[in-house]
């Protein structure tokens, strides 16, 4: 199928604006990561603070990076959904028709077909949690490493779960504390605060455990090195031979399986937070009960 000019240039521009935040990261990284020696496991760098009436608003390295891997998944949406046709007749047309229907089978399995149109919001936590782990593959500081970042999507879907609940009636949600009996409230209380938080730390702690496991074996390989081959002449003796192969294998584990793989436990565990709260049953009673109402008044 033969492209236009006009079509080309888009697509030159959709994968600019798909490399180019990450490149500005990288070079952002450069600039400002200090130097240091041996082992340096920090948190996120603050690159300034905005002075607020009630607390300072600090702008950090996550905060950054995140709003460019959300550019730079934007430009790949684009990219995919640039030039549909009602038949499917590139490769790029497939992927994304590919990813949509898989994105839809997964949000119906787990949360049924009333939450149908859950299907965006799911597909971009899974890219978004996907590609920030990943951008540690590029060495710049991946925003699922920064408790603040993962704790804001934890609290979004906990608004979410409370939303749901709360559309079946107030009552509903006060009674759903008490139950299976009313003694048990505190224990649902703390449960139901604990949902957020254990999503959070689950994320976070499988994140960054592997990256300071990643470190430590680093600069273990490099140590040992050391001792076995310091005694050649010049630089070959202070070559890491030993960190040549292995750390790679364990990038291939912590970067890309396990930030996969947790990507996909929390957008799992937000669909069965969100769909476990309501009751379909109990809503539509409610809905159809408010509709009868409204006929006899009219």
């Amino acid at each position: 199928m033969a492209h236009s000019s006009r079509f080309k240039i888009t697509d030159a521009l959709l994968i600019v604006m798909m490399i180019l935040p990450l490149l500005t990261a990288i070079v952002i990284k450069i600039l400002t990561n200090p130097e240091s020696e041996g082992i340096a496991i920090s948190g996120a760098l603050v690159y300034f603070t905005i002075p607020m009436p009630k607390w300072d608003l600090p702008i950090t390295e996550s905060q950054v990076n995140s709003w460019l891997i959300m550019i730079s998944i934007l430009g790949l949406c684009l990219y995919l959904t640039h030039g549909l046709s009602p038949k499917a007749e590139t490769k790029r047309q497939h992927l994304a028709e590919y990813i949509v229907t898989k994105t839809e089978e997964l949000v119906h399995e787990n949360m049924g077909e009333f939450f149908s149109g859950f299907a965006p919001f799911i597909g971009a936590i899974l890219a978004l949690s996907a590609f920030s782990s990943l951008s540690s593959l590029l060495g710049i500081f991946p925003p699922t490493s920064d408790l603040n970042v993962i704790a804001g999507w934890a609290i979004l879907v906990f608004i979410l779960i409370t939303y749901y609940k709360l559309k079946c009636g107030f009552g509903y949600y006060i009674k759903s504390f008490t139950e299976p009996i009313a003694l048990l409230t505190p224990f649902n209380i703390i449960g139901e605060i604990a949902t957020p938080v254990s999503m959070t730390f689950r994320h976070y702690g499988n994140i960054v455990s592997g990256s300071v496991i990643s470190a430590l074996i680093a600069a273990g390989l490099r140590i040992l090195s050391s001792w076995i081959f310091g005694w050649l002449p010049g630089a070959i003796g202070e070559f890491p031979f030993l960190r040549i192969g292995l750390p790679a294998i364990l990038s291939a584990y912590f970067d890309v399986f396990s930030g996969c793989l947790q990507a996909f436990i929390f957008s799992i565990l937000t669909m069965i937070n969100i769909s476990g709260g309501f009751d379909f049953d109990i809503y539509t009673a409610r809905k159809n009960k408010k509709l009868s109402k409204k006929q006899k008044v009219n």
